[in-house]
């Protein structure tokens, strides 16, 4: 396995450090509010990662943090008048559901930030006995940039001659802003005097700075030095920077030695955001008759270390390729005469390869999915001639079973995760924001288009030609498609 490096600016190999699992942390999510495309593409490339790497025999020890207490968090709870344990655990229910939807497997550690305080206070007492930490006159806890030589090895950003104390200490800054950082935030009142949450520790009372979380629970559950760290490029600075500078600083050694940066995508050419009116969550989408199963093949479409331009157009592409897919694995199924077909068989070989070859050289997702449809082509190609036998679908379906291994969309369960975000609307008051397509097609139960199939076949053979094409049409309506065929009828979802 090749991937890019960020730290060293090349394509290096990607291998665990001690023979055994490969420990890997990724940046999860601050639950303040509903997951957006954006997060989920880069937590989709992640997954991509750790399901080639499982595919191919190696072990993974993947953790990913939840975030559950920074400023947005503590505002928004304010706001709603209520705890943060209560806000943040709405919104982190929510975001693990859109991930399952979305087929990606959940880490083997998730641990989140309030339950690991004890684990930041120590890092921070471990740099303050350094000199390195060094608390403020309001009681806050800082790390002091200048006695980091190595600050900026990561983003590559200069910070030569930057004013040594200038301090910083929100969440949200200036992304070019080199600043002693916040390790540690005093507890504040509001101007109604009510206190923001905090924890009574040796440090005082406050809480952690958002940096500190990720360097104490991926240094508790993987080690001081692990294998790969990965995230969105919009952490790369300064987060991932203050990462690298608290955890070497305390511990010495190499906090990661591989980084992986997931691109941002555009939305129909934009910078995504609400001021534009082109900021979509995942729910947006389900609402508005799109698939999950599209969705995720959008998303991972283009190599992640490069810009995905998300369209609306796209997603049409992806959702005839996703049946386009289901269509030929059904097709492949079938039954067909004993034997192989030499030339289709190197096919199926060919494809196998490329796949393997596109994913191992760094992700390469865009050429792994053509070498797959190559196969939908020679496959379909010899079917039509009659020229496919019984070990060429085998073998076809073994690839295909490969590549869903890692693309996890030939399962249909699309209808299923619609009719889960229909739910959550009507829940949330939201379910004018459904389009009238969505909720046509899921008042229909599997069950009733199974009835209505049915009746319809005993039509056609009473010879009740209108009432066959009645019903076709009303389930076309609703967004039920019918295809006849020599081994019955199919029906599927638009």
């Amino acid at each position: 396995m090749q991937l890019f490096n960020t730290m060293s600016g090349r394509i290096e190999p990607l291998a665990p450090s001690d023979g055994s699992a490969l420990r890997m942390y990724a940046c999860g999510p601050t639950v303040y509010d509903y997951g957006h495309i954006g997060n989920f593409r880069t937590f989709i490339h992640v997954d991509v990662l750790r399901r080639y790497l499982k595919q191919c025999g190696m072990a993974v020890r993947h953790v990913m943090n939840v975030t559950d207490v920074d400023d947005k968090i503590i505002r928004n709870a304010a706001i709603a008048k209520v705890g943060i344990d209560a806000y943040t655990k709405k919104f982190e229910q929510a975001f693990f559901e859109d991930m399952e939807a979305l087929g990606v497997e959940r880490p083997e550690v998730v641990p989140h930030a309030t339950d690991n305080i004890a684990e930041m206070v120590t890092l921070i007492e471990e740099l303050s006995a350094q000199g390195i930490a060094y608390q403020a006159d309001d009681g806050s806890w800082y790390f002091r940039i200048a006695k980091f030589q190595e600050y900026g090895k990561l983003s590559k950003k200069d910070f030569e001659g930057m004013e040594d104390g200038a301090r910083i200490d929100v969440d949200e800054y200036d992304k070019d802003a080199a600043r002693d950082f916040a390790l540690w935030k005093s507890v504040k009142t509001d101007a109604n005097g009510v206190r923001e949450p905090a924890w009574e520790t040796a440090l005082g009372a406050g809480r952690p700075g958002w940096h500190i979380e990720c360097s104490a629970m991926a240094t508790k559950f993987l080690g001081e030095s692990f294998d790969l760290h990965a995230g969105g490029e919009d952490l790369m600075f300064p987060h991932h920077e203050n990462e690298i500078a608290q955890s070497e600083a305390a511990s010495h050694q190499t906090f990661a030695r591989h980084w992986m940066h997931v691109r941002f995508l555009l939305v129909e050419g934009r910078k995504m955001s609400k001021s534009e009116g082109n900021f979509y969550t995942l729910r947006d989408l389900l609402l508005k008759g799109h698939r999950a199963s599209a969705i995720r093949l959008l998303l991972m479409s283009v190599p992640y270390r490069h810009q995905l331009n998300f369209t609306f157009d796209g997603l049409a592409e992806s959702t005839h390729a996703v049946e386009r897919l289901r269509t030929f694995a059904e097709r492949m199924r079938g039954v067909f005469p004993e034997g192989l077909d030499v030339e289709l068989a190197q096919a199926s070989e060919k494809a196998r390869a490329g796949y393997d070859a596109a994913l191992s050289n760094d992700l390469n997702t865009a050429e792994a999915k053509a070498a797959i449809f190559d196969l939908v082509r020679a496959g379909n190609s010899a079917a039509d001639a009659g020229t496919l036998r019984a070990g060429n679908a085998a073998a076809i379906l073994e690839v295909l079973e490969r590549f869903d291994g890692v693309f996890a969309v030939l399962v249909d369960r699309d209808a299923e995760i619609t009719r889960a975000a229909l739910a959550w609307a009507e829940r949330e008051g939201r379910l004018e924001e459904a389009s009238a397509e969505v909720v046509a097609m899921l008042s229909l139960t599997d069950a009733a288009i199974e009835a209505m199939v049915t009746e319809r076949t005993k039509a056609k053979k009473m010879r009740n030609f209108a009432r066959a094409d009645g019903l076709r049409n009303e389930l076309l309506a609703q967004g039920i498609v019918l295809e006849d065929s020599k081994d019955g009828v199919r029906w599927k979802r638009k």
